[in-house]
C-alpha cells in the first residue's frame, strides 16, 4: 500500500486558514461545491468537483503536497504528490 512521504513535515499547529471561502471563486463569483484548506500555508480552494479546481490549481502553482477538507464534520486529509488519504 502506497503511504505519504510528506506528512512528516507539516507544520504543527496547522496553518489557521486564509479566509472562510476560495478567494479565487469568490473574485470571480462563482460558488465552490466543497472546500479544502492547504497544510502547509492555510489556502482555502474549492475541490475538484468545483468547475475551476482552485485548491488542485494551488497545489500545481505552490508545490505544497497536503490538504484537508475544510467541510464540517469532516477530517481526511490528501496528498496531491502521493495520490492517497493521510
Amino acid at each position: 500500500m502506497k503511504q505519504c512521504t510528506h506528512a512528516d513535515a507539516l507544520p504543527h499547529p496547522e496553518p489557521e486558514p486564509c479566509g472562510e471561502t476560495c478567494p479565487e471563486c469568490l473574485a470571480e463569483g462563482t460558488d465552490p461545491v466543497q472546500l479544502r484548506l492547504c497544510l502547509v500555508c492555510g489556502h482555502v480552494g474549492c475541490c475538484d468537483s468545483s468547475p475551476n479546481r482552485h485548491a488542485t490549481a494551488h497545489y500545481k502553482e505552490s508545490g505544497h503536497p497536503l490538504m484537508r477538507t475544510f467541510e464540517p464534520g469532516e477530517s481526511w486529509r490528501w496528498c496531491f504528490v502521493d495520490h492517497v488519504l493521510v
